[in-house]
């Protein structure tokens, strides 16, 4: 029976899946990130800890690399054709044969659709906006930080969070509801004790407390807080453009094109208010009916799909 490899590579975590060839899912595994723009020795760390990655799931399954028919590997960071010659390269020095990388963002498309063409919007860490259409053009938008004008992932919405309660407590422009949740989760008694809460919130996000921050956003905008509403609107408005500039790119159905909304900012925050108000614009925008989807299972298991696709 062939097997199956699929890598799903982020930022901070890295999961890995075997497949059979009726696409069901026999191990999963997770390891650290394996984005080469997060790493100090970039792509030689990044293909040694993925090289790590198969060889211990494979261990852990009592499978060989002969045993695989095939390896498919959605890796952040993969944006530009160097980045991907770089990473095939090193990767083929450890032994690689039988593979192919995407960027993540289009795994997603694969994983959440029923018809493998559709728009996936990933809010996480970072923020990308990946498509493949159904003539099987793909396209990939942000991912660029300040360069593309990303907002909405979990780094922008933290800063801003902190930026509200600086601007209520600290300048007194406008107050929040953000201001009590945070005082009271942090045991903030003086405006010192803000600017010390700094320290728990890393550039990358990714902390306790920028997750506490986050949660707080959502919470603040489901009570109807303005300042956090206004936000809101930003954050949909932006997902809207991405989603319509797609539609406008590439061959999509006039009605029902598929959206799969992935990312922690998507799938495990209380971030309905949000969600509602990017489905209202991004109709709106692009004139058409759209069909979106929740991603209700790892994004990994995309690259199954995908490989049976190639393959055939």
């Amino acid at each position: 029976m062939p097997y199956y490899i699929g890598v799903d590579g982020g930022g901070t975590k890295t999961a890995y899946a075997l497949f059979n060839e009726e696409e069901e899912l026999l191990a999963l595994r997770e390891g650290p990130g394996t984005n080469h723009e997060n790493l100090e020795s970039a792509f030689d760390e990044a293909a040694a800890r993925l090289w790590a990655g198969i060889q211990e799931l494979l261990h852990e399954t009592g499978r060989s690399l002969d045993e695989i028919d095939f390896i498919l590997m959605g890796l952040a960071g993969v944006d530009h054709p160097f980045q991907y010659d770089a990473i095939m390269e090193r990767l083929r020095t450890h032994g690689l044969e039988r593979f192919e990388i995407f960027n993540d963002g289009f795994i997603v498309v694969k994983a959440g659709s029923r018809t493998g063409a559709a728009i996936g919007l990933n809010l996480g860490t970072g923020t990308c906006c990946n498509a493949i259409d159904r003539g099987g053009r793909r396209m990939q938008l942000a991912g660029l930080g300040d360069f593309s004008g990303d907002i909405g992932n979990g780094q922008w919405i933290a800063a801003q969070a902190f930026r509200l309660i600086y601007d209520d407590w600290i300048l007194g422009i406008e107050p929040t509801e953000l201001t009590a949740m945070a005082k009271k989760a942090f045991s903030l008694n003086a405006q010192g004790d803000l600017l010390a809460l700094l320290q728990g919130i890393p550039e990358e996000g990714g902390s306790e407390t920028a997750r506490a921050l986050i949660r707080m956003f959502f919470e603040a905008a489901n009570q109807g807080d303005p300042p956090v509403l206004q936000l809101i609107d930003q954050m949909a408005m932006r997902g809207a453009q991405l989603i319509a500039a797609h539609l406008r790119a590439l061959d999509f159905p006039e009605e029902g094109a598929e959206v799969v909304l992935s990312g922690s900012i998507h799938t495990k925050l209380p971030s309905g208010v949000y969600v509602a108000l990017l489905k209202q614009k991004a109709e709106a925008l692009s004139g058409r009916r759209l069909e979106f989807h929740l991603l209700a299972q790892p994004p990994v298991t995309g690259c199954i799909k995908w490989i049976l696709q190639i393959l055939q």
